[in-house]
């Protein structure tokens, strides 16, 4: 069965629903994970997503900051929340879809939102980059984030570290900047390598090219500059990453009507 699913930090469910439902009648995703969805679980717009096909919904927001949110075309098995740093500051919602989506073998799919950090990558003086390491490294022990060998799971959504050289339009000088030091570079490679996880992007784009997910709103001309980031990311257990036969970066969407300054990724797998 090919399933189709969707990553997007919207920067605000309520404020964007038009470009979600835009996005959603072009492309059809089977599932669409949002990330800062800024909104209430009973502000959520639900029969807005029914009326687009999508009335399977799982939440974990909250007023105005953060949240996680996963709309779906297939019924879900079960739905999960997680908590991390003692916060409830809604940064993760986990799905299983089985049976009852008509999968021969469930998949665990978990939506993340990892926090910005702040401008100031010092800990010491920056309580916004000190909870960003301490969350970086939860993921890391967690152990529900860790995909049993022959586990279908996938781990997706804004992580807010572009680990990679060609994750940054320049890596030398971004070496100073939140989302590409050094630190949470190698503590957001180790929370994938705990975990077992595979970057399905980096199979399709190589990591020797560039390739950016999020475009700063403080551009003059964002598309000129093109200064991105590959803040968004899709990884998969090895099983499954193996069944992931397409990636999609939606770029186009950065330059629409008051956008987000993320875009969508999608991704295509044979479950």
């Amino acid at each position: 069965m090919r399933v189709t699913i969707t990553t997007w930090n919207i920067n605000s469910v309520r404020l964007r629903i038009d470009l979600v439902a835009k996005f959603i009648k072009a492309i059809r995703p089977d599932v669409l994970c949002l990330q800062e969805t800024k909104c209430p679980d009973d502000r959520f717009p639900r029969k807005r997503f029914a009326r687009l096909g999508y009335p399977h919904i799982a939440l974990n927001g909250q007023k105005g900051y953060h949240g996680v949110a996963i709309v779906s075309r297939l019924p879900f098995d079960r739905t999960d929340a997680h908590h991390f740093c003692d916060r409830h500051d809604c940064r993760h919602v986990g799905v299983t879809l089985g049976e009852h989506a008509g999968l021969s073998e469930p998949a665990v799919l978990h939506n993340m939102y990892v926090p910005a950090g702040g401008d100031e990558p010092d800990p010491s003086i920056n309580v916004k980059f000190a909870h960003k390491l301490a969350f970086l490294d939860e993921m890391r022990s967690a152990p529900h984030l860790r995909a049993a060998p022959n586990e279908h799971a996938i781990l997706l959504g804004d992580l807010n570290v572009a680990p990679l050289e060609h994750d940054v339009w320049s890596h030398k000088q971004m070496l100073r900047v939140v989302s590409h030091t050094p630190i949470e570079c190698e503590k957001l490679i180790a929370a994938q390598n705990a975990g077992g996880w595979i970057d399905v992007m980096r199979r399709f784009v190589p990591a020797s090219e560039k390739l950016y997910t999020w475009w700063s709103y403080r551009a003059l001309d964002w598309e000129a500059s093109d200064r991105g980031r590959r803040l968004d990311h899709v990884w998969a257990s090895p099983v499954l990453a193996d069944r992931v036969t397409g990636m999609t970066v939606a770029r186009a969407a950065r330059g629409w009507t008051r956008p987000s300054d993320h875009v969508p990724v999608t991704v295509t797998l044979e479950a």
